[in-house]
């Protein structure tokens, strides 16, 4: 990106929404999600009453992110990998698919103003691919000396999926992977599936930008992740009301996240 700015800009619609209404298209019945009588936001696809589209700003960062996204995901409603084009501007998707493979998509990756990473578990890598856990200058410097951006490519999908994506794209195995020990995700430990590796795309993500030496920006996704889960389970309404924490809380805390990357930028300006 160019020079960093402090000044929040209100989000546009971003590349899931494009895609999301793309999808929809090829579509010859609606999407069978549960909760699918809940009335939801065209954006978000929270139920309009928890609505979180008003609270969205881009974050200022160097980092930008690819989300390959498995067939149907973009359609789910819990899908997480949006929040991370709600809040980081160059932010790109595409569906994945096995054969026919989106010619813009290997164009990005062939950039020469980017630097790729793929994201994934290290104990998935089958190739002789670099592996990092953290990005640092020297990774994004090229041959000619000019500075990258780095573009850090996640597979969406249930991990069975990513895995499968990983394999059946040989593209994918030409490039560093952003991995991370296990003493990492264990102490981010907000939503596990049956290994400790298994968080959702957002929360994954957010140790990315934390890798990319923006922590800052990672704990933004973080609280942005958390507000989007309370208020996805508030939409099902499956709680009793005395183990209800208030809305207000996790948008008090989204907002300080932010507070915190913009000051961080006045101080590095």
């Amino acid at each position: 990106m160019s020079e960093l700015s402090i000044k929040s800009i209100k989000p546009p619609i971003h590349a899931v929404h494009r895609l999301h209404e793309y999808r929809k298209s090829l579509s010859t019945k609606p999407f069978g999600a549960r909760g699918k009588k809940l009335v939801r936001c065209n954006l978000c696809l929270l139920g309009e009453l928890f609505c979180t589209c008003e609270h969205r700003q881009y974050l200022t960062t160097n980092v930008s992110f690819m989300l390959m996204m498995y067939n149907d995901e973009v359609l789910k409603p819990t899908n997480s990998g949006r929040l991370i084009a709600d809040l980081i501007p160059d932010t790109h998707a595409f569906l994945w698919t096995r054969t026919d493979t989106d010619c813009a998509m290997l164009a990005l990756l062939d950039n020469p103003q980017y630097q790729p990473f793929l994201v994934f578990p290290q104990q998935y890598v089958q190739s002789e691919q670099i592996i990092v856990e953290q990005i640092t200058p020297a990774l994004l410097t090229s041959e000619q000396g000019q500075a990258k951006i780095p573009l850090l490519i996640m597979l969406d999908g249930s991990w069975r999926e990513a895995i499968k994506m990983y394999r059946k794209s040989p593209y994918l195995h030409q490039m560093p992977v952003l991995s991370f020990a296990p003493e990492t995700l264990a102490t981010y430990a907000l939503r596990k599936g049956s290994h400790d590796f298994q968080l959702g795309t957002a929360e994954v993500a957010a140790l990315a930008l934390s890798a990319a030496q923006e922590p800052q920006n990672g704990l933004a996704l973080s609280t942005w992740f958390d507000l989007f889960v309370e208020s996805s389970l508030l939409g099902r309404n499956r709680r009793a009301k005395e183990t209800l924490t208030p809305i207000a809380v996790y948008i008090d805390a989204f907002k300080l996240a932010l507070k915190v990357s913009h000051e961080h930028i006045k101080r590095s300006i």
